[in-house]
């Protein structure tokens, strides 16, 4: 790609705001643009006034701006159909089609499909009729712990973890008769609980070609020690360390999806990302996303090499001449800590005055998820605001950053967890204890 190329990313998150801080590094002459963005993002890019679901507006803006290339960062447009209608325009973007994207779009769809090719998934039971799942997770819900995830889109928070059967019973009331996520949660997916540790995957895939991004750690819950309510995720840390057979494993369960995709009709392009439980019978995917996590999408990118950018990774890939071992900097790590309003996720509390980005900017990189500008000044805007990011050549200095920027910062009610990375610190003790003594065998 050339380097005065013009890029349009598409979404107004912290993760939108961390992809044109990517492209702007590995394009310094390109011109980016960004609907609809937000004020972190104007800096870098000419924001467009135009929402991510609008996607007719957003074809019409592409091909009068002449775009080369096109980055969708939300899940919305992408199973609304947004590459079907760039591509019917001749518009260059990247992701998957509609029919691909409902691996995210649809829970039962993914988990129909994982079945059908023998991918490693708790098994789970589909249900419409609510006193029908109601009547199963009281005959079930007792004798071990139950998940209920709702069928559609619900912003990752249409997933809860339930103990016993009241909760479970309460969940299902949640979402299919209170409507707590509208028609996604009209259908809802009930599946056996899993344990072990969570890991964020994710590989770029084109069509049965498969290249692995570094893998994270995010951290859903609101509270520190992973309590309370589900959140769209509170903080990341990267790269989970993996072993060699770990990650051919999980290369394996991209390619067989990528496999699966392209033989049910629905080739899958663009970024892949795999919910993976690490459990004591082995490894077990948990739900399927088409497209960059949030907020691993902040610790993510910091990580990749200078010179290799997404979309020159994507042709490298069609070319088959990514070698993906050499994608990200090497020893380098991020810690990505979000900073949330009060009353997230229920009810959270806009309009505040935020303070301290210019101290923290001199110590770690700051993504805007929530905020606006009124009367010249800068606000929150969102349930989460502003993502605080620690890059070093260590995960513990990498945490230091992170939470020393988080300091700097000030905005009435702002909340955020003080554990992003703690657990990670021992995790990667662990793996490298591990290696050696693998070493020595």
């Amino acid at each position: 790609m050339v380097s005065s190329a013009r890029l349009f990313v598409i979404g107004g998150g912290g993760r939108e705001h961390a992809l044109v801080w990517h492209l702007s590094r590995a394009f310094p002459k390109a011109s980016l643009y960004c609907a609809p963005g937000n004020p972190g993002i104007a800096r870098l890019a000419t924001c467009l006034p135009i929402a991510a679901t609008d996607i007719d507006a957003l074809v019409d803006a592409a091909a009068s701006l002449e775009i080369d290339h096109t980055l969708v960062g939300p899940e919305g447009p992408l199973v609304a159909g947004i590459v079907d209608a760039f591509e019917a325009r001749g518009v260059s973007i990247l992701g998957p089609r509609a029919a691909a994207a409902r691996v995210e779009g649809s829970k039962v769809f993914a988990k129909d499909l994982m079945r059908r090719h023998r991918l490693p998934t708790a098994d789970a039971v589909s249900f419409e009729d609510p006193a029908a799942a109601l009547a199963y997770v009281r005959g079930h819900g007792s004798r071990r712990g139950l998940v209920i995830k709702a069928d559609g889109l619900a912003a990752g928070k249409g997933v809860t973890v339930c103990d016993d059967a009241d909760a479970a019973a309460a969940a299902v009331q949640t979402m299919m008769i209170d409507g707590a996520f509208g028609a996604a949660g009209r259908r809802v997916v009930i599946e056996d609980r899993l344990e072990g540790p969570e890991v964020s995957a994710f590989a770029l895939v084109d069509g049965e070609a498969v290249a692995m991004l570094p893998a994270a750690q995010d951290h859903k819950r609101i509270f520190d020690g992973d309590r309370g309510l589900n959140t769209g995720g509170m903080g990341a840390a990267a790269p989970y360390p993996l072993s060699g057979d770990l990650r051919q494993r999980i290369r394996d369960i991209f390619e067989r999806v990528a496999h699966a995709l392209c033989a049910e009709g629905s080739p899958y392009r663009g970024v892949l990302f795999a919910g993976l439980m690490l459990t004591s019978t082995g490894l077990q995917v948990l739900e399927f996303n088409c497209r960059l996590g949030d907020p691993e999408a902040q610790a993510l990118l910091p990580l990749l090499d200078a010179d290799m950018s997404l979309p020159e990774a994507f042709a490298g890939l069609r070319e088959g001449e990514l070698d993906d071992d050499r994608m990200s900097q090497p020893g380098a790590a991020a810690v990505a800590v979000v900073l949330a309003s009060r009353g997230y996720p229920q009810a959270p509390q806009t309009g505040e005055p935020i303070e301290g980005l210019e101290a923290a900017e001199a110590d770690a990189l700051v993504f805007h998820s929530g905020t606006a500008e009124r009367d010249g000044r800068l606000v929150s805007s969102g349930g989460r605001v502003l993502t605080v990011v620690g890059r070093c050549a260590g995960i513990g200095e990498a945490r230091a950053r992170a939470y020393r920027a988080a300091g700097a910062i000030q905005f009435a009610g702002m909340q955020f967890r003080s554990d992003i990375g703690a657990n990670f610190v021992e995790v990667r003790r662990e793996a490298a204890v591990a290696s050696h003594a693998g070493s020595e065998d």
